[in-house]
């Protein structure tokens, strides 16, 4: 690595410069949102603009030196890729349809995610909860296909925009799931004409909104422990290493000790037969 590339790596990975840019991201995030303000953008319309021209340059003059200190290896994570992707959008023209993806600059934001152990550790664990968690979305998919079914069959024809088709009948049980209205909305009106309605409804709501749901809370609980356990044996075991290391190295202290020692001893030994000689 050349010198001017290995001062080029050392400042890109150096804490201060992660730091500022970290700033100018929260930053950014900051003047996007005051930019959405019509009274805020009449004052200093003028000004975030010209912040946000500048903001942007920092992201580009950012990702050039970091192309500059990793080469090709500047592919192989993913924060930079994504980086990348949203510094990329915000370069696009400012044309009717497009400006609108240039506010996507401030999911860099997401990149506290990255820097912050505790958030990281949650990341880890819903990253880690997923496949656990797509074995209950199948399971919810199946109760949710069958309840729609049952629900376009007997109420469709009575209650058309509810439960007229297929997709109507999901969209109302996921209002049922999430209890948003459900009861006086729904379930009441239906209950009017069928009375025996509440069988169908009441277990629909204890299976997905109490038991399902509730899984998808242990699945993400047991995870998350399971990534803070696994941190904290790691955290062990390179104290228990560095433990080690350091016994390792006294010992051997000790051993150079005891052998000058012995050396002495039988250095006053010839000195002393010597003499007696």
């Amino acid at each position: 690595m050349g010198t001017s590339r290995a001062r080029v790596y050392d400042l890109v990975e150096s804490e201060t410069f992660k730091n500022v840019i970290l700033g100018i991201i929260i930053f950014n995030a900051i003047t996007l949102g005051m930019s959405t303000s019509s009274y805020l953008m009449g004052r200093f319309g003028g000004f975030l603009s010209v912040v946000d021209n500048i903001v942007l340059t920092i992201f580009v003059g950012e990702l050039l030196l970091k192309f500059y200190a990793y080469r090709l290896s500047f592919f192989r994570s993913a924060w930079n890729i994504f980086d990348l992707f949203v510094v990329g959008v915000g370069l696009l023209p400012s044309q009717e349809g497009l400006s609108a993806l240039r506010g996507l600059r401030v999911i860099r934001a997401m990149r506290l995610l990255s820097v912050v152990p505790q958030m990281r550790a949650v990341v880890q664990a819903l990253l880690d909860a997923l496949p656990g968690m797509g074995a209950v979305i199948i399971m919810i998919s199946i109760v949710f296909y069958v309840f729609a079914v049952m629900a376009t069959l007997m109420y469709g024809a009575n209650f058309p925009q509810w439960f007229g088709t297929l997709g109507r009948s999901l969209y109302s049980l996921f209002q049922i799931m999430t209890l948003e209205s459900w009861s006086m909305g729904i379930v009441r009106p239906v209950m009017d004409r069928y009375p025996s309605a509440w069988a169908f409804f009441v277990p629909f709501i204890v299976i997905t909104a109490f038991s399902v749901l509730n899984l998808f809370i242990g699945l993400l609980v047991n995870t998350m422990q399971t990534a803070v356990e696994e941190e904290t044996e790691a955290e062990f075991e390179n104290l228990r290493r560095l433990v080690r290391d350091e016994t390792d190295s006294v010992d051997q202290n000790v051993q150079l000790l005891l052998e000058e020692i012995k050396h002495l001893r039988a250095e006053v030994r010839e000195l002393r037969g010597e003499k007696d000689g």
